[in-house]
C-alpha cells in the first residue's frame, strides 16, 4: 500500500486527530518552534530508532522515549505497557526515518561481522551466528511500511491508545505525518 507523507509547516497542517493533544504538541515543538510548556509528567510515548542522527526538540518531562533499531517495539512491549499503565500515557508517536540502517541488513552482513571481530574480539564463527540468528528479527524492510504495520499491531494490542505514525527526515530535522 502506498502511503502519503504530509508536511507540517503550519498549525493547520496538523491532522485534526492530532491537534490539541500530545501528538500535535510534538509536531509543533519539532517543526513550528512552539515555545516549551512546563510538563509535570509525560503525556506521550515516543518509539523511535536508535539512530544518532535524529534529535527531537521538546521540553523536559514531555515524553517517555523508547529507542530501538528501526523503531521496532516488538521487543519493548513491557516498556510500552508500563508507560500506559503506570505512566498514564494515552498517545504514542511511532517515528520512522529515512536512510534507516535496519533496512536491508543483509547488505551490512560483512561489515557487521568484521566489526564484531575487530571491535569486540569475537570469533568469525560467533559473529556470523549472531548475525544470522538475530538479523531477521530486526530487519524492517521499508521504513514507512514497517512503521504502519507497527501502528496496526500496537493499535490492536492497545485499542484505547491514539497512535500516530510519523516520519523524520534526517536532512531537515522535521517530522511528517504518514497517512
Amino acid at each position: 500500500m502506498k502511503h502519503k507523507i504530509l508536511s507540517v509547516l503550519k498549525k493547520t497542517d496538523i491532522p485534526k486527530g492530532y491537534r490539541n493533544n500530545p501528538i500535535g504538541s510534538l509536531l509543533e515543538y519539532q517543526n513550528l518552534d512552539r515555545p516549551f510548556d512546563t510538563h509535570a509528567e509525560a503525556s506521550l510515548l515516543i518509539g523511535m530508532c536508535m539512530d544518532n542522527r535524529k534529535h527531537l526538540h521538546m521540553p523536559d518531562n514531555f515524553a517517555f522515549i523508547i529507542r530501538s533499531g528501526g523503531a521496532n517495539l516488538r521487543y519493548s512491549e513491557f516498556k510500552v505497557s508500563y508507560a500506559i499503565a503506570v505512566g498514564h500515557v494515552r498517545h504514542i508517536a511511532l517515528i520512522a526515518h529515512n536512510h534507516c540502517a535496519m533496512v536491508n541488513l543483509i547488505a551490512r552482513k560483512k561489515e557487521f561481522i568484521d566489526g564484531l571481530i575487530k571491535g569486540a574480539g569475537w570469533s568469525k564463527e560467533a559473529a556470523e551466528e549472531h548475525f544470522m540468528n538475530l538479523a531477521p528479527m530486526h530487519e524492517i524492510g521499508n521504513e514507512i511500511d514497517f512503521i504502519m504495520s507497527e501502528k496496526d499491531r500496537l493499535s490492536k494490542k492497545y485499542p484505547k491508545i491514539k497512535i500516530a505514525p510519523l516520519y523524520y527526515k534526517v536532512e531537515d530535522n522535521r517530522l511528517y505525518c504518514i497517512v
